[in-house]
């Protein structure tokens, strides 16, 4: 089961449906891993009934933290703003599917963390945003 699960975060890896940047947008939000260099930015399209109407990422970074970004992204359109912010790290691994060591957990959660920081209009991300 792993082996199929590889070949989705490669496959979300090599060719991210959700790469890009959106203009105008009304969230952005920008940040990196700094134990690896990994860095992610965010644009949402939010729209007047509080659900995110579109989305994108971009950034460059490990396989891991790409494909867990764009995973993300497909997983938030259409909902509200509240769902978004209440989300764990638990979505970010149900996502991908595969047990990770301490450093790829990192890599995984940072488009989580990026897109909380956004969504709650904070200064700088958090760790504790993904617990």
């Amino acid at each position: 089961m792993d082996d199929l699960y590889r070949e989705i975060i490669i496959e979300h890896y090599k060719n991210p449906s959700y790469r890009g940047h959106l203009d105008p947008h009304d969230i952005q939000f920008a940040d990196n891993n700094p134990l690896c260099g990994d860095h992610i930015e965010i644009t949402l399209q939010v729209s007047e009934d509080g659900k995110v109407s579109d989305a994108r990422f971009d950034g460059h970074g490990c396989a891991i933290s790409q494909a867990s970004a764009d995973l993300l992204i497909e997983s938030i359109i259409g909902k509200p703003l509240d769902e978004v912010k209440a989300l764990k790290k638990d979505h970010i691994l149900e996502l991908l599917g595969i047990d990770l060591g301490p450093v790829r957990l990192k890599c995984a959660l940072l488009s989580l963390k990026v897109l909380k920081a956004g969504v709650y209009g904070l200064g700088e991300a958090s760790d504790e945003l993904v617990e």
